[in-house]
Order: structure tokens, then C-alpha cells, then sequence
């Protein structure tokens, strides 16, 4: 049975997000600008509404505060969002914000916004919600939803945790929120606004490192300006810099991806802000998120991760205690990787005594593509390939093992004495093996190639092996006894 999660309160500005996907090939004849044609058209909860639907998909309940109308965009996002999380409104002035994305393939050409409806005033009800809640969100897209309740929110600072998500067009957090979120430009433009801008210097350059050092200064700002506990600034695929207020911390991501990044900040706020409600420290909070946040765009960013699935656990990360099924989490994030157009690599074997070969080789398939699944032997299939002592660790130790790596997005076990049934179902488009390989053919080769895949052999670390860790343990000396009890 999977352990309770605690409940988290999102209280932010929803909207409603389209998409228009097509093909450009060709352009207009009375203007230089693409024509795209064979458009499909998709839509789904953006802002605080994505924010709150990406935690409901961890398996945690989850109440959104939001700001509706009775115009057409409210009524359909009211319809998405059915089901997933529970809903406090709050009266909107004017029509519900909504953004259009025009997209040839997967890269954005145009965007059209439409709607500047506004929180009017809090209620009751929401109030309620804010003073009671074990965690609260604030997804503030500047549309007066945190304003309206921002008393109450203050209030909640004092005693529960915050995750305070920024945007350019709002106000600043309450005082006392626990963790900041906003990205790197944001962060430049917040503290230019705060009157805390770092001086001459501080829009990167020669020596600054890629921003870093801007970034450093701003959250460093921020946490000052703000009376804030901590500022992550997101820095897209370079991770992310925790700053306390002095020596800041750079999390990187665990690898680096290709994809659309599209709500990949709500995907970090979303994640920082359910680990702090499940008692994480900060640091550890901002690496559960920095993780999480790269598999969202390598899964296929929000278009991906909100589509609904039928009759389907929640498709996020697998429960950390190890009750759900792991081959079935594997199974749907090399479909949706897959489906998004990005590169599922899957690596085999036994992983009986994790060590540093292992480590190397997993890490090298991970850089080769935009996933990676562990085909894992159960304990029946490691016994009969290396006999009656064998496993040393069960298979649900080595899973959760192999599920704490970073580079590692999903984890399949197999119960045959080679993974072919597995692969069969995966198909994913490299099978990684370790160079010890390179004179023999595989016996999964011919069916990986049958679907087009390749496999990929990769450099093995002489000299570590799971044999040689076992014969090394079993030879050392026995601990001297200590003094009797």
C-alpha cells in the first residue's frame, strides 16, 4: 500500500493553455512568415491549475485556489480539471487568461494571449483553506490571486511550509516563505524592482560563469528583500542555485536533455514544494525537484505529463517505498518519452552489489538519450545465471538502489534468463551494454534491430565486479569482539 502523502493547498492564477501543432515546410507567398498547415489542436490547465494537476499526479491530494468566471475559457478549464484536484473558487473580474502556442513540430513560432481577468476579493472558504493547510503553493502569475489572500498566506508562512513560485508581473512574497522559485531572468528583474540590484557587473560577461555569479547575487538579493528562508533560482538545463543568503549551492540536473520546457517551472515549484510538505530539508527539496523537472521536459513537458490516462496510476516518479509496480512505471515512461520524440535507452544486468562500474556505465547510457530504463534479473533469474548463493541483495533492494541514482529515470524487472519478452515491450531505440560485450554478438541484437534500434556498447572500469566485492568481503578479517554486554 503506498504511504500517505501529505496534502498540499496550491493557491495561485490559473489558466487555460493551447496548443495549435502543425507542420511548416513552406513560406507564406505574400509575406516571409511560415505557413503552418495540419494543425491538431490540444488544451490544458496552465499557471497555477498545471502546477496543481502535476502534484494530483504524484498520488497526493491536492486543493487548488483559483480565480474563475463564467466565460467560456473558465468553463473549460473547470472541465479539466474534474476529477484531478479540488477546487476553492474565487470570483474573477473580466475573462480567464489563456495562451496559444502555435507550433511547427515541436518548436513554439508564435504565441497569442488573450484575457485579463483578475481575482476580485478572497472568501471565506479559501481563507479556511489557507489557515488549515500542511503545505501551501503559491503559484503567482500577477493575476491578483495571491493579493486577495495575501494576510492569510502570511499567517501561513509563520507556521507551514511555502513554496512561493514568482513572476515578474506580481508582487513580492509574504515574509517568512520557505522556499522562492523563480527563474534566473525573473530572479535579475525582481531584484532590480526590490532596489537590491548587485552593481555593475551582474549581467554575466567575461567571468561570470555562464550567469552563475548574477544568479548567486540576485538570490542572495531576493532572500534579503524578501525575508525569505531560501531562493532557488532555476537556471533550465543547468540545474538549479540554492541560496540561503550566503554561499549559494548549485544542483545541477542529473543530465542533460532535449525537450519542451514548457511549464518545466511549475513542474520544480510543484515538486520543492510536496517534498517540503512531506518534511524534506530545503537542499533535498531543491534536488527532488531539480530531478523531477528534467524528466518532466525529457517525458515530454506538460503536453505529456496532463494528458490523462485511462485506468493508469499516476505516471510521475515511483513511490519511494517500492510498493507500486515498477516495470509498469518503465513500461509508461518509455512510452511517453517515446511518444514526445525523444531517445529511450535502456542498459541491463544483474546489479547484485552496486559499485563503480555499474555507476559509470549507467551514467554513459543516460547521456546517450532523453531516458534511461534498468532492465533488472529478479532473484530466480540471478540464480540461475550465477548459482545457489546468489542474489547477495534481493531484487526490491536492488530496485530501490537503482531507483535512487540520478541518472536513472525507471526501472523494469524480468524474470527470464535474458531480457528479450522486455525489450519486446520497451523498444527502446538504444541498448546500452558494457564494452566487455564488443567481440560476441548479443542474443538480444537481432530483435533490437528489428524495430530499429541500435545497440551501444560503452566503456567498462577494469577491475570492478560483483564477484570480486563478494571474494574481497568474505576474505577480510572479522572485526576484533568488543567487551561483553
Amino acid at each position: 500500500m503506498t504511504a500517505s502523502r501529505t496534502p498540499l493547498l496550491v493557491v495561485g492564477d490559473a489558466l487555460l493553455d493551447h496548443d495549435l501543432c502543425g507542420r511548416a515546410d513552406r513560406l507564406a507567398p505574400d509575406a516571409p512568415v511560415p505557413v503552418v498547415h495540419g494543425t491538431r489542436r490540444s488544451s490544458r490547465p496552465g499557471g497555477a491549475a498545471l502546477a496543481a494537476c502535476l502534484a494530483a499526479a504524484d498520488g497526493r491530494p491536492v486543493t487548488l485556489v483559483t480565480a474563475l468566471g463564467d466565460d467560456e475559457a473558465s468553463g473549460a478549464l473547470r472541465a479539466l480539471l474534474a476529477g484531478r484536484v479540488d477546487l476553492i473558487e474565487l470570483s474573477l473580474d473580466g475573462e480567464l487568461s489563456c495562451k496559444t502556442r502555435v507550433l511547427a513540430g515541436d518548436r513554439p513560432l508564435l504565441r497569442l494571449d488573450d484575457g485579463d481577468g483578475r481575482a476580485r476579493e478572497a472568501t471565506p472558504r479559501a481563507r479556511t483553506a489557507v489557515a488549515g493547510a500542511d503545505a501551501v503553493l503559491v503559484a503567482d502569475y500577477g493575476r491578483g490571486t495571491a493579493d486577495v489572500l495575501g494576510e492569510a498566506l502570511a499567517q501561513a508562512a509563520a507556521r507551514a511550509p511555502v513554496v512561493w513560485d514568482p513572476h515578474v508581473r506580481g508582487g513580492p512574497p509574504v515574509p517568512g516563505v520557505r522556499l522562492c522559485t523563480p527563474s534566473a531572468q525573473e530572479a535579475r528583474l525582481l531584484a532590480r524592482r526590490a532596489g537590491q540590484d548587485g552593481g555593475p557587473g551582474d549581467d554575466g560577461g567575461p567571468g561570470d560563469d555562464g550567469g552563475l555569479r548574477t544568479a548567486a547575487r540576485d538570490a542572495r538579493a531576493l532572500v534579503r528583500a524578501w525575508r525569505a528562508h531560501a531562493v532557488a533560482v532555476t537556471l533550465g538545463d543547468r540545474g538549479a542555485l540554492l541560496s540561503h543568503g550566503e554561499t549559494p549551492l548549485l544542483v545541477p540536473t542529473p543530465a542533460g536533455v532535449a525537450g519542451d520546457p514548457c511549464g518545466a517551472g511549475d513542474r520544480f515549484a510543484a515538486a520543492a514544494a510536496a517534498l517540503l510538505a512531506d518534511g524534506a530539508f530545503t537542499e533535498d527539496a531543491v534536488q527532488g525537484a531539480v530531478h523531477a523537472a528534467t524528466r518532466y521536459v525529457a517525458e515530454g513537458g506538460a503536453r505529456a505529463a496532463t494528458a490523462p490516462e485511462p485506468h493508469s496510476e499516476p505516471a510521475t516518479d515511483p513511490d519511494p517505498a517500492g510498493d507500486r509496480d515498477p516495470t509498469a512505471d518503465a513500461r509508461r515512461t518509455a512510452a511517453r518519452v517515446r511518444a514526445a520524440g525523444g531517445t529511450v535507452v535502456a542498459a541491463g544486468g544483474c546489479f547484485d552489489l552496486l559499485h563503480a562500474g555499474h555507476v559509470a556505465l549507467l551514467q554513459a547510457a543516460r547521456r546517450a538519450g532523453d531516458c534511461l530504463v534498468v532492465c533488472v534479473n529478479s532473484d530466480a533469474s540471478v540464480r540461475r545465471r550465477k548459482g545457489g548463493g546468489r542474489p547477495l541483495v534481493p531484487v526490491a533492494d536492488r530496485v530501490r538502489v537503482l531507483r535512487a541514482l540520478e541518472c536513472v529515470d525507471a526501472v523494469a524487472v524480468f524474470d527470464e534468463d535474458t531480457p528479450e519478452r522486455l525489450l519486446g515491450e520497451l523498444r527502446p531505440h538504444i541498448w546500452a551494454k558494457g564494452g566487455d560485450y564488443a567481440r560476441t554478438r548479443l542474443p538480444e541484437q537481432p530483435l533490437v534491430e528489428s524495430w530499429g534500434g541500435q545497440v551501444l556498447l560503452l566503456p567498462y572500469l577494469d577491475g570492478r565486479s560483483t564477484t570480486g566485492l563478494a571474494r574481497r568481503a568474505a576474505l577480510a578479517p572479522a572485526p576484533a569482539e568488543g567487551p561483553a554486554r
